[in-house]
């Protein structure tokens, strides 16, 4: 199943969420007819992979879509052969400064129509200056759009072979809208109290804020239906059912500490007075185990051994005084 993130990322231009002006001249300059190379600028999680990826598939269909990992080899004019793996359709391919080679190696012009250069503001010098010979040398047969978080480290002259595309942070309102807009899709109710939270603590990075807003829905799913299994049943087998219940969150990203917190919160709902303070007392000893260790499973699941045993006995003295 792909994250909200992958899910609910907009595939057209008309389909973007905001900067609805710009994604307007994009549309016009790619029905113009004239192509030219690209420097799209902007934070982390601003929208400038996805507007990319909206203009392509303006410029070529959905076939921009079918990705498939290539496995290349080249010679690179010391001579020396070396193997690279990229992502790439039959209309572009992507590349990041690593195998930045790639653009130099090659001594036949590409058959490719786009070359997309992610994170060019950790390029060398010396890497950009071999980047503006080869955007001069191919100029004829294909374009190159150019992705980075600032251009202040990209030199002038790439700067003045590419239309400048400067993508701005959404505002907090606007990542408000796009978690209610997710979540009602999902059959959710987001209280905007939360969305606001949510878009503050990102920093305003959309891609941040929609994998955090998946991790409370997902965390607070299984954190119930876990801290029930534990009630209903304590024994080896359910405790191996958790474990992989606590591995599900952990996969999702979702912090051990969050996941402590959540348990405990669900799981003292079930005690008394006198169970209650013995289990946050427990709870608060992992929690600190979890600082000092390095594998989180482990103490998340000596947790929940540890609450089952005294849970158990808790239930064991309880029949018991009613017998008597």
């Amino acid at each position: 199943m792909s994250l909200w993130v992958d899910k609910y990322r907009p595939t057209s231009l008309a389909k973007l969420d905001y900067h609805k002006e710009q994604a307007a001249n994009i549309k016009q300059l790619v029905h113009s007819g004239d192509f030219p190379h690209l420097l799209v600028y902007g934070p982390s999680g601003a929208g400038k992979k996805t507007r990319i990826m909206c203009l392509l598939r303006e410029l070529y269909g959905s076939g921009v879509e079918k990705l498939r990992l290539e496995h290349n080899n080249f010679t690179t004019p010391s001579n020396r052969k070396i193997e690279i793996t990229t992502i790439a359709s039959n209309y572009h391919i992507e590349v990041n400064p690593s195998v930045l080679t790639i653009l130099e190696c090659t001594e036949k012009p590409w058959n490719l129509k786009v070359v997309i250069l992610t994170e060019v503001d950790h390029l060398t010098k010396d890497a950009q200056h071999a980047l503006r010979r080869t955007m001069e040398k191919y100029m004829a047969t294909c374009r190159i759009i150019l992705c980075c978080n600032s251009t202040s480290k990209v030199i002038p002259a790439i700067r003045s072979r590419c239309l400048g595309i400067r993508v701005a942070a959404p505002s907090i309102e606007e990542i408000c809208q796009i978690l209610h807009n997710v979540c009602r899709k999902e059959g959710l109710n987001l209280p905007s109290e939360l969305a606001k939270r949510l878009a503050e603590k990102s920093e305003r990075n959309l891609r941040k804020a929609l994998l955090m807003c998946e991790a409370c829905k997902v965390q607070q799913n299984i954190s119930k239906e876990t801290a029930s299994a534990i009630v209903q049943q304590q024994s080896p087998k359910r405790l191996l059912e958790v474990r992989g219940r606590l591995y599900e969150l952990l996969t999702h990203c979702i912090p051990p500490e969050v996941i402590m917190k959540g348990l405990l919160a669900e799981l003292v709902t079930n005690c008394d007075g006198q169970l209650k303070a013995e289990v946050t007392q427990m709870a608060a000893f992992y929690e600190h185990r979890l600082q000092l260790g390095s594998k989180s499973i482990y103490h998340l699941e000596a947790f929940v051994a540890k609450f089952m045993s005294i849970y158990k006995r808790f239930l064991e003295d309880g029949m018991a005084a009613m017998d008597f």
